[in-house]
């Protein structure tokens, strides 16, 4: 049985903020989807590390045909640097 993160996400919205923050910055659209199953950020969150799910572009997910673009993993990546950016910006506020 896997919790919904969701508790935890709106006592500490910094980690969903800063993630957004770092997808407006690819200048790519926020598409926020509630899911239910057990993602890693779904455990580490119940644990006490709010992490949110990101995205990574996969395409026909956990199913014979899933593929991903190269150019969607090139964003996932400078997402993922902008994340970290950001954090180090907030630490130091």
């Amino acid at each position: 049985q896997y919790r919904n993160m969701r508790y935890w996400l709106d006592k500490d919205p910094r980690p969903v903020a800063l993630a957004r923050q770092a997808v407006e910055q690819l200048g790519l659209p926020i598409i926020s989807n509630p899911i239910r199953g057990g993602t890693d950020g779904s455990r580490l969150t119940e644990m006490g590390l709010p992490t949110p799910n990101l995205f990574t572009g996969m395409q026909n997910i956990h199913g014979p045909q899933e593929w991903i673009s190269l150019q969607d993993m090139q964003k996932s990546v400078q997402m993922c640097l902008n994340l970290l950016e950001l954090w180090g910006q907030a630490i130091q506020e």
